[in-house]
């Protein structure tokens, strides 16, 4: 039970269901989520975390950089049917396209520039 509400938890907060469905993707690093959505790191941060844990996203971490990634096929059943209803309800719409079409533009950029012009705001 904990963790069907851990996931439902995870779901009900709009920011957090357009990292996921921006995650379909690839992997993302905190600032680049960061500069899609344009709140601050902190409160990125924070959203990941309880993504975390609730199984949805995997971490990794490489130099100074945090990523994530949707989880692989090896996650458990719930957690996959939570990700495969996500995006069959929401692959069609105008703010999910627009995400995508923003975040292609986002992982072209450097992440270091990224980090630097988000710390300066």
């Amino acid at each position: 039970m904990r963790e069907f509400m851990n996931i439902t938890k995870a779901l009900a907060d709009e920011n957090r269901v357009r990292t996921l469905l921006a995650l379909r993707q690839g992997e993302l690093c905190v600032c680049q989520i960061t500069e899609l959505f344009g709140l601050a790191p902190s409160t990125v941060s924070k959203h990941l975390s309880i993504l975390f844990q609730a199984g949805l996203v995997e971490s990794r971490k490489e130099g100074r950089w945090i990523y994530y990634q949707l989880p692989g096929k090896d996650a458990p059943v719930e957690v996959r049917e939570a990700l495969d209803w996500v995006e069959q309800s929401l692959a069609d719409n105008p703010q999910v396209l627009g995400d995508a079409k923003q975040l292609k533009k986002i992982v072209r950029q450097d992440p270091t520039d990224l980090c630097k012009r988000q710390c300066k705001k």
